[in-house]
């Protein structure tokens, strides 16, 4: 399990939550009815702390935080997070690690 994120992901998080000041981003598996990696399940965002920490990750001064009961989600896969700089929006891409 690897999580990649670049400092133009980290900086279009500190826009999108307009929060210069953001220091936490929890990363969960949200039912969505669609999803590249788990059929059913999307990759969601929110500005908290999980209670169970299982991973972390810090990037430009950003603490990115998945809880252990979502670990799941990120098994077996390098999660990459980047910017697409035409459309001004995050790009997260799954690659399988065997």
């Amino acid at each position: 399990m690897l999580i990649n994120i670049d400092e133009k992901a980290a900086t279009w998080f500190k826009q999108e939550f307009e929060n210069n000041m953001l220091s936490n981003i929890r990363m969960f598996p949200q039912y969505a009815g669609f999803g590249e990696k788990n059929k059913g399940f999307t990759l969601a965002f929110s500005a908290e702390t999980p209670a169970n920490i299982g991973l972390k990750k810090q990037i430009n001064g950003i603490t990115f935080l998945v809880d252990g009961n979502d670990i799941w989600f990120f098994e077996e896969t390098e999660t990459c997070m980047t910017v697409d700089d035409q459309l001004n929006e995050l790009q997260i891409t799954y690659k399988p690690i065997h």
